[in-house]
């Protein structure tokens, strides 16, 4: 990501393509945290390139303080996918998903202090301010699973052959 308004506001450092590939590489195969990557459309794209134009942003979640609390953050990177529901879609698919599979219990949700977009969104989504960090210049917000809205997931099954 080469963005720098996006490194700021998700507090990313820029990487070189070849560290960008060992990052997607840990995210497959660590136990530690959890990603999705958002495509519009209800259908599979035909091509990379039709996938790439409709590529929304990702979403993660982290298992660091505890196994059934998941620390969550959200980026919908590319600016004419914000505003249209597509990132509170995209937390309550994530948040139904970590209930219902991994047992979650409660979300997190840390947020720097000057990210005021983020943290509208999330006490939007029912996040409550759990803290602020002046050192750390961060806030925190929390939601347990009790609280959110469950979505109906479907299962999707991708064309495309796996590597196993």
């Amino acid at each position: 990501m080469q963005n720098e308004t996006l490194q700021e506001l998700t507090a990313s450092e820029p990487l070189s393509l070849e560290e960008e590939f060992e990052m997607q590489k840990s995210w497959q195969t660590d136990d530690d945290k959890l990603t999705f990557i958002a495509i519009c459309g209800n259908c599979v794209p035909s091509s990379v390139e039709e996938e790439i134009s409709r590529m929304i942003g990702d979403i993660n979640l982290f298992f660091l303080s505890s196994p059934d609390v998941g620390e969550i953050n959200i980026m919908v990177a590319e600016s004419k996918f914000r505003r249209g529901g597509f990132g509170s879609e995209m937390l309550q698919l994530m948040m139904t998903y970590a209930v219902n599979h991994l047992n979650i219990s409660k979300f997190s949700a840390k947020i720097s202090n000057q990210n005021s977009t983020s943290m509208n969104f999330f006490k939007s989504n029912k996040f409550l301010l759990e803290s602020v960090s002046d050192v750390f210049q961060e806030t925190n917000f929390e939601l347990s699973a009790e609280n959110i809205s469950k979505c109906s997931l479907r299962e999707v099954e991708y064309p495309f052959a796996s590597d196993d």
